[in-house]
């Protein structure tokens, strides 16, 4: 088998792995840089609790459209999961509980109610797609969905990004200068959750965090400066989309655990070779001598 064969015929030949190519690469764009803000920000399991706390939406979605529908699925995810972000912010605000363990509470009451609810009123194989996701029957109705997305997620980050960027660092300073910060934290979440619906759609809501939080992970042992960092996360999530569905495909597996698998060996190197991984530590590179 020649290497023709092996990476580029079954995206010639199948039009079902284009699309989820197509699906994959605007997912790397937009939760690439999700991701790392997200990290930047101590947040990284905020958005796993998000990602959980699209389900009930998504659920209900299922439940009124009567199928399998994106569309309506979507938009539950997307009301589900903003209502989780904001009920959360006001409980920890009026309360003494942190953000993270208002989070907490509500994705594991999210989580139990979609599972609950598509397991009263759907099939084990409706459960599972809700869950893992179905990225090969991405059809051009999702596409769009998932470009448009992607598409907002660039230019909202484009116009905050300086805001976004003084918030992660240094947020004394830019409530110093009059900076808005909590306007700028409830536009990131709205980001967040858009993506995990968008992610929701192709990998589940058990895995839709995967293409954000595995890539940024990995370009953090790899960069030292936050350019360098979006760039080496879109790359990385890039590169697990399209060798997790080539592997998929020749090995006959399922496409979405493949490429978080993909996206999971990726961060698995980096730890032992990135200039932050663990090799370095143990044999530094030689320092030259004055």
């Amino acid at each position: 088998m020649s290497a023709y064969d092996i990476f580029i015929a079954p995206m010639m030949d199948y039009g079902f792995m284009r699309r989820a190519l197509v699906a994959c690469l605007c997912l790397a764009l937009g939760s690439g840089p999700i991701g790392v803000f997200l990290m930047m920000r101590r947040m990284s399991l905020m958005g796993d609790a998000l990602s959980h706390a699209v389900l009930p939406g998504a659920a209900i979605g299922y439940l009124v459209a009567g199928s399998l529908s994106l569309t309506a699925m979507g938009l539950g995810g997307l009301i589900a999961g903003l209502s989780v972000a904001v009920l959360a912010g006001i409980v920890s605000r009026f309360t003494n509980l942190a953000e993270d363990a208002s989070f907490a509470s509500f994705y594991l009451t999210s989580l139990a109610l979609g599972v609950l609810i598509v397991s009263l009123r759907g099939s084990n194989i409706d459960l599972l797609h809700v869950l893992f996701g179905t990225i090969l029957a991405i059809d051009e109705e999702a596409l769009i969905q998932i470009g448009l997305i992607t598409s907002l997620t660039l230019v909202v980050i484009a116009a905050i990004y300086r805001p976004l960027v003084a918030e992660c660092f240094d947020p004394g300073f830019l409530k110093a200068v009059g900076g808005r910060g909590p306007l700028y934290h409830y536009i990131f979440l709205l980001m967040v959750v858009l993506n995990l619906v968008a992610s929701f759609q192709a990998l589940g809501t058990l895995m839709a965090v995967g293409l954000m939080m595995l890539p940024a992970a990995t370009a953090q042992l790899w960069a030292r400066s936050l350019s360098t960092m979006l760039l080496v996360a879109f790359g990385s999530a890039l590169v697990s989309g399209y060798v997790g569905l080539i592997a998929s495909y020749h090995l006959e597996l399922a496409s979405g655990p493949t490429i978080i698998m993909t996206a999971a060996c990726l961060y698995g190197c980096s730890i032992l070779v990135a200039p932050s991984g663990i090799m370095r530590r143990f044999f530094p590179l030689p320092h030259l001598k004055g």
